[in-house]
């Protein structure tokens, strides 16, 4: 499996992917905003685009879905639940469905919350030279959670973080569909200012493009980002400061945290 990110520098932040399967050099289009420029990456590294999978509806993962299909024919993949708001699916999936393509095998995790049929893409290790890998699209992004508020929930967001993304093995490569690094280490730092790991990441990154950052793993998440930290003390704590009647439950924390970013 190869995989080629690039950054659309368009003023949401995104990021599109291009799977490959170097057998058949056949690929596949994660959440493709500018189409032509998919097409473009997968002859320059020769590979035949034959199907797209988009995590969700909103317009800036769907809108280049027209262009990939007019230069190459492939079929959409989406949700089951998103056939009716993403136009032209071919086919909709749900949680345990395996994509496949060539050597290529995508697990699909169902993980609503930024919307209601929000998916991830989990190739797991024995798929990919012992590595396992996550598409999270606006799931998870490095040291933050999705937002909730363009037609979300967050409870369902904070659900699937517990059954989805906690049991994810440390080596796990985290591939989001935005680059939000640097302001979310800094609003992680907001809620945990002695938090070494942030610090270091924060200063490592502070110089990088966003073509630059690094794919980090879903153990370094844990080591600094807060909606992966639910029981620390230092983030309960201060919490309090801000919601002086806060529950105890991995969900108050959760939920906190996110009407905070929200407002951050």
């Amino acid at each position: 499996m190869e995989v080629f990110r690039r950054y659309m520098h368009n003023p949401l932040g995104n990021f599109n992917y291009l799977i490959g399967c170097e057998k058949t050099r056949q690929a596949i289009a994660v959440d493709p905003l500018d189409g032509e420029a998919m097409v473009s990456l997968a002859r320059e590294h020769n590979y035949d685009i034959k199907l797209i999978v988009n995590t969700h509806e909103h317009h800036d993962h769907i809108e280049g879905n027209p262009a990939v299909v007019e230069a190459t024919g492939a079929d959409i993949i989406a949700h089951q639940n998103a056939m009716a708001s993403i136009p032209n699916v071919s086919k909709g999936v749900s949680a345990g469905d395996v994509i496949e393509l060539g050597t290529l095998r995508l697990n699909v995790l169902f993980t609503p919350g930024h919307t209601p049929v929000h998916l991830c893409l989990l190739v797991n290790a024995e798929d990919n030279d012992g590595v396992p890998a996550l598409f999270s699209g606006d799931t998870l992004f490095n040291a933050c959670a999705g937002n909730c508020r363009n037609g979300g929930d967050v409870d369902q967001m904070y659900d699937s973080f517990v059954s989805q993304l906690q049991p994810l093995p440390d080596e796990t490569l985290l591939y989001p569909g935005h680059d939000y690094m640097k302001n979310n280490l800094a609003f992680a730092l907001t809620r945990e200012p002695d938090n070494q790991d942030a610090k270091q990441w924060q200063q490592s990154v502070s110089s990088f493009g966003h073509d630059e950052m690094p794919v980090m793993t879903m153990g370094q998440e844990r080591s600094y980002n807060p909606f992966l930290r639910l029981h620390n003390r230092d983030i309960i704590t201060k919490l309090k400061e801000d919601f002086p009647h806060l529950g105890l439950s991995d969900r108050d924390v959760f939920k906190a945290l996110r009407k905070l970013r929200d407002e951050w």
